[in-house]
């Protein structure tokens, strides 16, 4: 069971090395049940976002900004208690995908001692009880290969020779013949008993008394048959030499030893075998020209039958033999084993050099077979000096069977490593080299950067399978200034926006932000992200120009889809809708980008000490000084005089500002993480289309379509043509309250014409001339139609306007029908060239562009000035809505009104008393163009100052008072 607690031990290695990677253990890892952990992750997470939401109304935050600040806190809060609890089970399902493969070396990592982690060292254990069967099965197949070879060449040799002629069949070579068939299903034999050590079971060993040089001799002869181009020289002392051993056994040494030696000779070469015994002097070297004759034994110093004389002992330098042992040596005269390699030569696969040959396999055999006897094989440079390399066995006399190491068939002493892993030959080799770059491409600091964040990175995370491939891992391994670009923009935002209006400093959040987000993308130089960021700039320049507070939140709205069309790329009309929520899920998606740039900076040497460091004393400071300072009239007098003076009004919005820099930061962060690694919305389609086969089925329902609005049309001729009284007439209404009754309908109706064009456009066939031409007719109808009805509704509200006076609100539908009218001119363009791929983007452009155009009309400003004029000719005014507008409005209600109108107006404003705007307590960051030309105008004209019971005294409305 050696081998098997020294593979666990490689495998526990791994498994802590991979943890120590992945940073300290959850929070919750020394919970030893899943079902407590749920429960104390679900009660964590809800205190969390209790204690959150509490502070939150406490402070009087609003609920817009506090639920999204909760909702994010608790995710981070379920982030953090639950950081490792599946990480055992996504490796558990990369490494049954790997063992699918072929890969049955992964190792599943778990640091806590719940039911998963039990699961996944069963797992582990599991992967390697496999591994180990696979290997043993593979072995088995290259080892029979191997051993199988030499004994078929020798008898083929020998069979090709019989055919031949050149040797006669008599009873030498049939008894050759048939010691090589003996030896082919001993061969057998012993490779089942190789299988059997491998799967952890015992080999027997069958030791009989066996005279050394007869083994020797019986090994070269059939080492000879192979007719490799060597002389064999063999020498014994003392000859009659005699060991106990596994006869078959040891000639499959001998014979694995002679094969590496002929292999690694040069043709002509001569392989050399000595054998001593117990207490023996090992011979140094065989001299050149001694002339021993092949297969014969020489005793120690003994002439031979050439006549040359093996040199003894005293001949040169020594190597005795140990007691109880004897030694078998095999020289050649090859290029010798390199430093360093003579360990490996053992191995599976080791080879010592390249010019060789063979599988690398029989010396890792020999090594096994002398391990069963209890000795041990080891190769040396050659005594003399001279190239070539002597292998050398050493074998107990009377052995006393071991079991060898479980490591050795497995591959020598490189099986223990567990990055060892044997070459498969079903394909798996190349998942195992594509496991190994992903690894490499995670762990390499110097991978090239894509983007301005940092190198590739193929990390797994649970989020990762959350989103599968409809939105892929991130490219990039970290991004640490886009964290602190986003906590800055986030503090920045705390510190200028709260008790201030919104102006300068909400203009240079946007700036700011949007800025970073635009260096982070991805798509920065392509045209339609620099016609979205300078629209974007333009529409915001609008917070300081105009006071309105609706005008902000148009802004916004707008901005925010051309900001997620330009990074996500997005041309037609699904992907352009899919945008806006990208950005929200991109709070989601990049939690593991989060997680690893944090955990960058857990090697920082600094940083985090400090920090730690500044906590921890800052804690100990305010719990500390603050019991002595209570506690001690003396001492609460000098911490009195050392603290400063606080400002009162920053310290009652810490909460608000607080709220306010993690949800800037968190908008921020989760638009730069849209930027780096924007989701392939352009691959998203709607269901396709099944489009009808006759074309009727859709002709006749857009057909009754048009006939309605035909209808409608004459209705409206003839209302025009009929007058006033016609009007009265037919319904009984006036003529301005015919006009304002069907308004909304009629943008209805706009809005569902653009769709139903739509509809057409995917069921209607398209496949042949005359479908083309009526699609363009009855499509082309239609549009026109609905241009007649937008300028219908446009004419409506006119009429309405001029009767009952203006309004923003107006003004806006107004805006949005005249765009809903460009939208059917573009969707006539685009029915001409049946290609429609351009109009979302276009319809975004025209649309940023009239509330830009809008924006800077002043639109609150050109109402007031449209209902004093309006006031000036009829002598009707709605003075409670003129109170309503904003600080825009004020120049010209000063200008145009009566002074004591202009009061009236000025006290009832909604936004407060203009004296409280402009530049003053304001100061710079709550700056705006439109509230100080208001506090200019304001001055200049001086009105009249009314108290607030005089002001709610004053009129309502002058003249008849409209719907």
């Amino acid at each position: 069971m050696a081998g098997a607690d020294e593979a666990s031990a490689a495998v526990d290695g791994a498994g802590a090395t991979s943890a120590a990677a992945d940073g300290p253990p959850g929070p919750l890892a020394g919970v030893g049940s899943v079902r407590a952990k749920i429960g104390l992750l679900v009660a964590g997470s809800i205190l969390a976002a209790v204690v959150v939401l509490e502070a939150g109304r406490g402070a009087g935050v609003p609920a817009w900004l506090t639920l999204p600040v909760t909702l994010a806190v608790a995710l981070v809060v379920t982030q953090w208690m639950a950081r490792g609890m599946t990480v055992p089970l996504r490796e558990m399902t990369r490494a049954a995908d790997r063992m699918a493969a072929g890969d049955y070396r992964s190792v599943v990592r778990s640091a806590g001692r719940d039911e998963v982690a039990r699961l996944a060292e069963a797992f582990t254990r599991m992967g390697a009880d496999l591994d180990r069967a696979d290997t043993t099965r593979r072995q088995l197949l290259e080892t029979v290969s191997h051993e199988l070879r030499t004994p078929l060449a020798a008898q083929r040799a020998l069979l090709e020779n019989l055919v031949d002629g050149v040797v006669q069949p008599d009873d030498a070579a049939l008894q050759n013949a048939l010691a090589q068939a003996e030896r082919l299903s001993d061969l057998v034999a012993d490779l089942l008993d190789l299988s059997r050590l491998e799967s952890g079971g015992a080999v027997p060993l069958k030791l009989t008394p066996t005279t050394v040089a007869d083994l020797v001799g019986s090994a070269v002869a059939e080492a000879q048959v192979g007719a490799r181009p060597v002389v064999h020289r063999t020498a014994v002392t003392p000859a009659d030499l005699q060991v106990q051993v596994d006869p078959a056994r040891l000639s499959q040494v001998v014979g694995n030893l002679l094969d590496n030696a002929a292999r690694h000779s040069p043709a002509g070469g001569t392989v050399t075998v000595r054998a001593s015994g117990p207490g023996a002097v090992g011979w140094s070297a065989v001299p050149d020209g001694s002339a021993v004759p092949d297969g014969s034994a020489v005793p120690d110093g003994s002439a031979v039958p050439d006549g040359s004389a093996v040199p003894d002992a005293s001949d040169g330098p020594a190597d005795a033999v140990a007691a109880g042992h004897w030694r078998l040596e095999v020289l050649d005269e090859g290029p010798g084993i390199p430093p360093g390699r003579t360990e490996a030569v053992f191995t599976r696969y080791g080879r010592g050099d390249d010019e060789g040959g063979g599988t690398g396999l029989g010396l890792a055999i020999a090594r096994w077979i002398c391990e069963l006897h209890g000795g041990s094989v080891s190769a040396h440079p050659r005594p003399d000096g001279r190239p070539g390399a002597c292998l050398r066995v050493d074998l107990p006399v009377q052995p006393v069977v071991a079991v060898p190491r479980r490591d050795v068939p497995a591959g020598g002493r490189e099986a223990a490593d567990p990055s060892a892993v044997p070459v498969r030959s079903t394909g798996s080799s190349a998942s195992s080299v594509s496991s190994a770059s992903s690894a490499q491409a995670v762990s390499t600091p110097g991978a090239s950067p894509v983007g301005p964040a940092g190198p590739a990175v193929t990390d797994a995370h649970a989020v990762d399978a959350l989103f599968g491939t409809a939105w892929p891992g991130e490219r990039v391994r970290s991004a640490p200034a886009q964290l602190v670009g986003a906590v800055a923009v986030g503090a920045l935002a705390a510190l200028v926006l709260p008790e201030h209006d919104l102006g300068l400093g909400l203009l240079l959040v946007l700036l700011s932000g949007g800025a970073l987000v635009l260096w982070s993308s991805v798509r920065r130089g392509t045209a339609w992200t620099v016609l979205s960021a300078g629209l974007s700039v333009a529409l915001g320049s609008l917070v300081v120009l105009r006071a309105a507070e609706w005008l902000p939140v148009l802004v916004l709205l707008v901005v925010g889809v051309l900001v997620t069309t330009a990074l996500t790329g997005a041309e037609r009309l699904l992907p352009v809708l899919l945008g806006p929520p990208a950005w929200v899920l991109s709070a989601v998606r990049g939690l593991p980008l989060l997680q690893r740039t944090l955990a960058t900076t857990r090697g920082h040497r600094l940083l985090w000490p400090v920090v730690r460091t500044v906590v921890l004393s800052a804690t100990a400071l305010v719990v500390f000084g603050g019991l002595f300072a209570s506690g001690d009239a003396v001492f609460g007098a000098w911490v009195d005089r050392l603290l400063p003076d606080v400002d009162l009004a920053l310290a009652d919005t810490l909460v608000m500002r607080a709220f306010l820099w993690f949800f800037v930061a968190g908008v921020v962060l989760a638009a730069t993480y849209l930027a780096l690694n924007p989701p392939p919305v352009e691959r998203a389609n709607a269901p396709a289309p099944r489009r009808v086969t006759r074309p009727w089925e859709w002709a006749v329902p857009v057909g009754v379509v048009v006939a309605v609005l035909l209808g409608f049309l004459v209705a409206q001729a003839s209302a025009m043509w009929g007058g006033h009284d016609f009007v009265r007439r037919s319904t009984g209404l006036t003529y301005a309250e015919y006009v304002h009754q069907g308004f909304a309908q009629l943008t209805v109706a706009t809005a569902l014409t653009l769709l139903t064009i739509a509809l057409a456009v995917r069921v209607a066939p398209r496949s042949t001339p005359a479908d083309r031409l009526l699609l363009r007719l009855l499509l082309g109808t239609l549009s026109l139609l609905t241009l007649v009805v937008v300028a219908s509704a446009l004419f409506r509200m006119s009429v309405y306007q001029q009767a009952y006076g203006y309004t923003v609100t107006r003004v806006l539908v107004d805006l949005f029908e005249l765009w809903l009218g460009l939208l059917v001119v573009m969707v006539m363009v685009a029915g001409i060239r049946l290609s429609g791929r351009w109009v979302p983007r276009a319809a975004l452009v025209s649309g940023a562009a009239m509330l830009l155009v809008l924006g800077l009309a002043d639109p609150e400003a050109r109402v007031a000035e449209a209902n004093i004029g309006r006031y000036e000719q009829t002598g009707r005014l709605d003075l409670a809505y003129l109170a309503t507008l904003g600080p825009d409005a004020t120049p010209v209600v000063a200008d145009r009104l009566p002074a004591d109108l202009a009061a009236c107006v000025l006290a009832n404003q909604r936004s407060g008393s203009v004296s409280e705007t402009g530049t003053g307590t304001e100061g710079v960051w709550g700056w705006n163009l439109g509230r100080a030309r208001a506090a200019s105008a304001v001055a200049a004209a001086d009105p009249v100052d009314l108290a607030p019971e005089e002001a709610s005294s004053c009129p309502v409305v002058l003249g008849e008072e409209g719907p």
